[in-house]
Formats: structure tokens, sequence, C-alpha cells
């Protein structure tokens, strides 16, 4: 076991800011970097073994430069772990760095397949987002589109969704047509009002710089100098998705995101995000960026909940395969013993 001292200055602010409430952020870092952090005052002292102690003094410096503009919450603090992981050591020399300014802040690819997903999004016209829930698909794709407005290389953005429900019977839904489909947008509403504040977002879609619709809106319509994202298209037909990717116009970039493993639509109904995947691939001008539980940037349990249901998957798939195996093995016993009975 080695031990390292780390010293910062003596801003108590700032100290206070780093440890969290209750050295909460000390807890968590101990916890998921397998080191021991004891601090007094300014001074900071890390044990564990040499690896380990080394990546816990870059997040502790990293999380240290950004109490200077702003309160950190663990949620900063699990992102930076993250960042400094094993996985994407070499992440600070990806030459595809691409950064977003918002009203939000600064906004950039963490790891290297989000980073990859951005700087896909600026070279090709038609790009794909495929993987589980958390990887920041939906909100890279909506501050892409931002960017992409307040720099005037998009006269608007036009966000759809397949009005699809996960799983459940929801029934009649009361209001106007507006108010009806308003939940199955929600999670891009929640995104524009984080990068562009609330008041600014309800004046663009008053003046229809932001449109929000279901997918059953783009039929017959051509869609020019656009950016338009579709969210969660693994819930698309394979009608449905021919239709959207034939509205796109000149000038226009769409990007479409989905979770193929988290599929609503009835059973014999093959997701037109699936089908998609098999046909456009290798096309010029289309990217497909495919994300998995290392790219997850929500609670650290909801990567291990997705290998989990990954290997339950695999699993099952595994066996059916052997039953099919089974079952055709009898089938060609039964074939012979016709043949011979002939």
């Amino acid at each position: 076991m080695s031990i390292i001292t780390l010293a910062f200055d003596g801003d108590n602010e700032r100290l206070s800011n780093l440890c969290g409430n209750l050295d909460e952020h000390l807890r968590l870092i101990e916890q998921r970097v397998m080191v021991n952090i004891g601090n007094r005052g300014a001074n900071f002292q890390i044990s564990g073994n040499n690896e380990d102690i080394q990546n816990a003094k870059e997040i502790l410096e990293e999380l240290y430069r950004q109490t200077k503009d702003k309160w950190l919450e663990p949620n900063d603090v699990h992102l930076v772990i993250q960042e400094f992981g094993p996985e994407f050591k070499d992440l600070k020399q990806d030459k595809h760095d691409r950064v977003i300014k918002t009203k939000a802040g600064l906004i950039r690819g963490r790891t290297p397949a989000q980073k990859e997903y951005l700087y896909n999004m600026e070279k090709n016209d038609i790009n794909f987002g495929i993987g589980p829930a958390g990887t920041g698909k939906t909100f890279l794709a909506v501050a892409a589109a931002v960017e992409a407005l307040q720099k005037d290389e998009a006269r608007r953005i036009i966000l759809v969704r397949p009005a699809v429900e996960a799983g459940e019977k929801l029934g009649f839904l009361p209001g106007d047509l507006t108010e009806k489909i308003d939940p199955y947008l929600r999670p891009l509403y929640d995104a524009l009002y984080e990068m562009l504040g609330f008041e600014t977002v309800n004046k663009l879609i008053e003046r229809h710089t932001i449109e929000i619709a279901p997918l059953a809106f783009m039929r017959g319509r051509t869609l020019n100098d656009a950016y338009i994202i579709l969210d969660e298209a693994q819930n698309t037909t394979i009608e449905q998705m021919k239709m959207f990717l034939t509205r796109i116009g000149f000038g226009s970039t769409a990007v479409i995101t989905g979770d193929a493993s988290q599929v609503d639509l009835p059973r014999n109904i093959k997701s037109g995000l699936k089908h998609a995947l098999e046909v456009l691939e290798g096309i010029e001008g289309i990217s497909m960026s495919h994300f998995t539980s290392v790219d997850v940037v929500r609670h650290p349990m909801v990567a291990k909940i997705i290998d989990a249901y990954e290997k339950s998957d695999e699993a099952e798939r595994i066996q059916k395969e052997r039953r099919e195996k089974a079952r055709e093995k009898e089938r060609e016993k039964e074939r012979l013993t016709a043949t011979q009975t002939a």
C-alpha cells in the first residue's frame, strides 16, 4: 500500500465544496476508486495501490478546479470519476473532441463513444445513436441541435417521437392534441429547458422555430434547413422509419436515437430502428454510434442494471439456440426413421 499527500490552497469555501456535505464526495471517491482519503484542512492524504491513488489524485484535482465555477453535486463527482476511469485514460488526447456552448454551460462528450457521436453529428447528414438509457444519446443530440440553431446552421429544430406507450395501456388522455402528446415528448422538453431556459424555449416554440411533434405528423412533409431529432426510434415500424428518413431535405441534419433492447411494439412487428441499421450500414453520409453501459452518465447502479439485463438476454438467447438445435436433431431423427420404415 502506498500513500501520497495532496495540498490545495486554503479557500475554506472551495474545500467544503470539494468534500461535500459530511464528506460525502470523499466517501464516494473512496467507494468507487478503492482508496482511503483523509483530510485535515487543505491537506489530503490518499492511501491505496499506486494506480488507484494516482487516479484519486487526478479526480480530486479536477473536482477542486471545478469548485471555482460551481457548487458540486454528487452527480458531478460521479461524472468526473467516470471520466478518469481506466476505460477513458486516453480521452483527452482524442482528436474528435467537440465542445458545445449552451446557456447551461459547456457540453462535451465524456466517453469515447459520446465524443465520436458528437463528431459524427457535425460531419454527417444522418446519424444514429443506439444504446441503453442514460448514455446521453438524446441530450447530446439536442445540444448539437441548439448549437446549430445558434450558429444559424439550421433555421429550426424539429423534435419527433413515436407516441407508443412503454408496455402500458394508458387509455384516454384528456386535453387538446398538444396536451395528449406532451407526455411522450417530455424528455425532449427537459433537455431544451436545461440548455436554453424555460422562457426562451416557449418563445421559440410559439414562433415555430422549435417544433415538437409525434412521428405521424411528419408524413407528406419535406424538411429543409432543419435539425431533426427522432427520439425513441426503436418504437417505429419499418414503414414509419422509411417515411421519416425520406422527409429530410436540403441543408438538414437528422439524428435518430433509440435503444434496440427496449422495443414497445407488438411482438409480431419488427422495429424500424433495427431494420434501418441493417439496411443502411456502410452508406456514406450516414453514421452509426453505439453506446454501452460504460457510457452511462446516470447513477452507477444504472450501468450495473444494464449489464445484468444484457447477461440475462444473452443467456436466454443461448438457451433458445440450444432448444432449436435439439428440435432440429429430433426432426432429423424422425425423418430418418420415416425413411427407413418406408
